[in-house]
């Protein structure tokens, strides 16, 4: 069956109250100091903590957006970093140290502001993304990339990741983007989002080989460090590896698991091109993942259908669905921040 094929079995498409169940799914989640773990009890990590506080600013909830943005104000170390997993009591769980984690606050901030044309608040948080930035490009090596991660008191491990380089690219612009807002011009992070493409464009194997996840295929694309043509060869040369027909996205591409986040994020990149068609049958897709309250289940594994991780409900697999929804349905004035087209 051909990709169009594969499209028309799916032809719905969420309504505004349908999404206002999942925000409402998030923000239910959410702590009085502003943490949204993954789910009710679980552990919440920074890069995820964005994601949602992104998903509630689409829906209009800019309070508990600005909440979000406050826990990790307050949680920052200070040396501009945050630790990898934090409990739900606040205390912390991984002492890792991650770069793309601690970059996405830069994404996230430009996305909260396009939101709301919050000058005073993103003047409040600059200080915070500015201090995570410079902890971030303190991992670059002389090739462009950027480290992984290293432990709280040891030296950055000696890899850099595809995805979490794609990652850090856009978050760097999009703090940039900010810094331009406020009238603090910052080259550098222009320059090291560029340095990063180049790499990604001529030499993939300055990363470490992680081809048997999904990321590593849409990540490129969805995060803007491939554009065009080649975006668009990128994303059918793996799709029959990664796509199970009117499933979804496989997590990994050996195993019949399907998870709704990496199924909407593809559909972000899908729609990054301007594949609208194929955007909105991948995004169609997580149906079968909806629960009645508006949440999604993290992942199914065929043929069975069973539930994997156990009845987990993430509120990052929700988030990822409403902001693959604002792209395709302009909800929000942030709908184009993963649009190139």
């Amino acid at each position: 069956m051909t990709i169009e094929q594969q499209m028309k079995v799916h032809s719905s498409s969420l309504t505004i109250d349908e999404l206002s169940m999942t925000a409402d799914s998030i923000a239910k989640l959410q702590l009085a100091n502003g943490m949204i773990p993954w789910f009710e009890g679980g552990h919440c990590d920074p890069w995820n903590h964005v994601e949602t506080a992104m998903a509630l600013d689409v829906m209009g909830r800019h309070d508990n957006a600005r909440r979000a943005y406050e826990w990790l104000r307050n949680t920052q170390r200070n040396d501009g970093a945050w630790f990898n997993y934090f409990h739900s009591d606040g205390k912390v769980e991984e002492t890792k140290l991650d770069s793309n984690v601690c970059a996405y606050v830069g994404t996230g901030l430009w996305h909260h502001w396009l939101c709301t044309q919050d000058d005073e608040q993103l003047k409040r948080f600059w200080p915070m993304l500015e201090s995570a930035m410079t902890w971030v490009l303190n991992m670059q090596r002389s090739d462009g990339t950027i480290l992984w991660a290293r432990e709280e008191n040891e030296k950055p491990w000696d890899y850099a990741l595809l995805t979490g380089c794609s990652s850090i690219r856009h978050a760097l612009i999009s703090a940039s983007n900010v810094a331009d807002v406020l009238g603090t011009s910052k080259p550098e992070w222009i320059n090291a989002a560029a340095q990063i493409d180049q790499i990604i464009q001529n030499d993939l194997t300055a990363f470490e080989p992680k081809e048997r996840w999904a990321m590593d295929w849409y990540y490129p694309v969805l995060t803007g460090a491939l554009v065009g043509v080649e975006a668009k060869a990128r994303l059918e040369e793996q799709w029959e590896l990664f796509v199970m027909q009117d499933r979804g996205v496989r997590c990994v591409s050996d195993e019949p698991w399907i998870t709704a986040s990496e199924t909407a994020e593809c559909s972000l990149a899908y729609a990054a091109i301007g594949d609208i068609d194929t955007a909105q049958y991948l995004l169609n897709t997580t149906i079968e993942h909806r629960t009645a309250d508006g949440s999604y289940l993290t992942g199914l594994v065929y043929p069975n259908k069973v539930v994997f991780p156990a009845e987990e409900r993430s509120a990052y697999t929700g988030a990822a669905i409403i902001l693959a929804a604002d792209s395709l349905g302009d909800i929000s004035p942030a709908s184009r921040i993963f649009r190139y087209d």
